[in-house]
């Protein structure tokens, strides 16, 4: 039985810098190979970045992608690296007229695998399954392929496959089961949610099982824009046994030693015991130029076998927060902001923001804003202070009261008005500072806010990323007393325990426009995260009259939150590329119709 050392990069790419992925490509090959590895897998689309959305459309792109997969098999091979078989993910087409805008159907761009060695593109791979739900719009990018790959690797008969292609029944998996595979490669750009790595490891399992074989499993790391990957890879063997697993949020080289049946081995004709058919014909080059790795009696003098082990799972709480970090760190760093401004309220959003961007950037790179009003309490402006001094970051303190009589010295306002008037000299106190000193904004708007509107547009929703965006509140207090259990705590008591306020007016809190928010979230949830409609939100016990009004009040902020700040998806279903619907929408819950006010 052959033994295949395989290792899985688990690695941060960014979209567009096709150079510089290919140089980690290269860096990272060089590690497997160092560890003594015969095949490293990277993830889907390593060479141009995941998702690239309509880049695709540039024929400029594709040709990039194309020329970069050839260039980096030759760089490999002028590395020393060609006896290396690295499997990779990246842009294809069919050719100079797939790529036109009129191109015949079946033809066009491609979501693809190559395996490269010495020196050249040894074999590819079209992506099968092509997601178009949640954040997902493939079927407008790509053409799904139509083969199953396999290459004769070392004695193994072993299939490419990519991202969406695990996550369906039949198909590749299917194929790759008749065609008697001893190893199935599956490269991946898998968005982090919540708990994703529980649905993560019985998938692969199942599709070991369909396949027959065992599953390597490469997971993409790092944020991009609203998104972030997690990592998690893992290789699982036909029994459904998780032999390796790496961490989450970690780039790391997963190297694990491999006993597979070889190639010679019978194929099985039955298919899996799932009823659908393949939808993909195999195919086997042959002659595959790949030398045989160590066998059976070669380990009698190579004892030292390699086991990747499997990493810990990680708590709910700290697995958000890595989340966040990650996100809001990539944001920065790969669109070139050298530092991070936000308003410090004193609150529990700014200080968890706060938080996050020290995690993420270091406190030297992240500064700190009281702005206080005349409205604005003791506490508050002590609790921001507190802040600062906990977490080290650059503190000043710019009151808005001067600014704000100002303006109503010469603009008659009364009421809401005034509030809004309030938040909106901050926001451009803000953005003053980021045109001054570079700095990105941050916005502390947690997810209950935006759903339901509560927020000053070009006030406090001003700013170029939002951490909190998909982050409930009362997810944001579990957040900050768990992030006070982690060394020194970063957050002060009293902005965690006291009663949410805008502090816009005397004695104001949350509470006075808003249900409480462990009320609040619940329905949320439902009706954003679930599409539960008015009736089945009752059903579950929530009052009739307190849901028609929370309802009401998420399908009219629709236009505030199209103009607010991107920010990272940690739920099943975010604001943004997860939920698109109309400003422009008459329809209501339970039949009543209204316009917006």
């Amino acid at each position: 039985m052959p033994t295949l050392r395989i290792a899985l990069a688990q690695v941060n790419s960014t979209v567009g810098d096709i150079p510089g992925n290919a140089a980690a490509v290269r860096r990272w090959s060089r590690a497997a190979a160092d560890a003594g590895a015969h095949l490293v897998a990277f993830p889907e689309m390593m060479l141009t970045g995941y998702p690239i959305e309509d880049l695709v459309f540039r024929n400029s792109f594709v040709d990039a992608s194309q020329r970069a997969l050839r260039d980096l098999a030759a760089a490999l091979a002028a590395d020393g690296l060609g006896e290396l078989a690295v499997v990779v993910g990246y842009v294809d087409a069919d050719g100079p007229a797939a790529i036109s805008f009129d191109a015949a159907p079946g033809t066009g761009r491609r979501d693809a695998s190559a395996l490269l060695y010495r020196g050249e593109v040894a074999a590819t791979y079209f992506k099968h399954h092509l997601p178009n739900y949640g954040v997902f719009d493939e079927d407008r990018y790509f053409e799904p392929g139509s083969a199953l790959t396999v290459v004769r690797f070392g004695g193994v008969d072993v299939a490419l496959t990519v991202c969406e292609d695990i996550w369906q029944a039949g198909g590749p998996f299917t194929a790759a089961r008749r065609a008697g595979v001893g190893l199935v490669v599956n490269i991946n750009a898998s968005p982090y949610e919540l708990n994703k790595d529980d649905v993560r490891l019985p998938l692969v399992q199942r599709r070991a099982a369909e396949a027959g074989a065992t599953v390597a499993y490469v997971n993409l790391i790092g944020g991009q824009d609203e998104l972030v990957f997690d990592g998690d890879s893992m290789i699982v063997g036909p029994d459904g046994e998780l032999l390796a697993r790496a961490g989450q949020f970690t780039e790391e080289l997963l190297v694990h030693d491999l006993d597979l049946p070889a190639a010679d081995a019978a194929p099985n004709p039955q298919g899996s015991t799932d009823a659908a058919k393949p939808q993909v014909e195999q195919h086997i080059p042959d002659d595959m130029p790949i030398n045989p790795v160590l066998l059976d009696s070669e380990l009698a003098e190579n004892p030292d076998r390699r086991a990747g082990g499997v990493a810990d799972r990680i708590a709910d709480a700290a697995e958000v927060w890595q989340a966040l970090v990650l996100g809001l760190r990539d944001y920065v760093n790969k669109n070139g902001f050298r530092s991070v401004v936000l308003g410090l309220s004193g609150g529990i959003d700014s200080a968890v923001v706060a938080a996050i961007a020290v995690d993420a950037l270091g406190a030297d790179r992240v500064t700190g804003v009281s702005l206080p009003s005349g409205y604005s309490s003791e506490h508050s402006k002590d609790d921001a202070a507190d802040l600062a001094k906990r977490t080290g970051l650059n503190y000043r303190v710019e009151p808005i009261q001067p600014m704000v009589d100002a303006f109503l010295a010469n603009l008659s306002l009364s009421g809401l008005a005034v509030e809004n008037l309030q938040a909106r000299v901050r926001g451009v106190i803000l953005m003053a500072l980021s045109n001054q000193d570079g700095h990105l904004v941050l916005t502390t708007g947690n997810k209950s806010e935006l759903a339901v509107g509560y927020s000053t547009l070009y006030g406090d929703s001003v700013g170029g990323f939002n951490p909190l965006k998909d982050v409930p509140k009362t997810m944001v207090w579990q957040l900050a007393r768990w992030r006070n259990t982690q060394g020194a705590p970063p957050i002060p008591e009293n902005s965690i325990t006291k009663a949410p306020s805008a502090e816009l007016r005397p004695g104001q809190k949350d509470s006075d426009s808003l249900p409480d928010y462990e009320v609040l979230d619940p329905i949320i949830r439902g009706y954003v995260d679930h599409d539960l409609g008015r009736a089945e939100l009752i059903a579950a016990g929530n009052d009739p009259e307190l849901v028609d009004r929370v309802l009401r009040m998420v399908d009219l902020a629709e236009y505030k939150r199209r103009q607010s700040a991107p920010g990272t998806k940690i739920s099943g279903k975010a604001f943004g590329r997860d939920r698109r619907l109309p400003i422009t929408n008459r329809f209501r819950e339970g039949g009543a119709t209204g316009g917006q006010v």
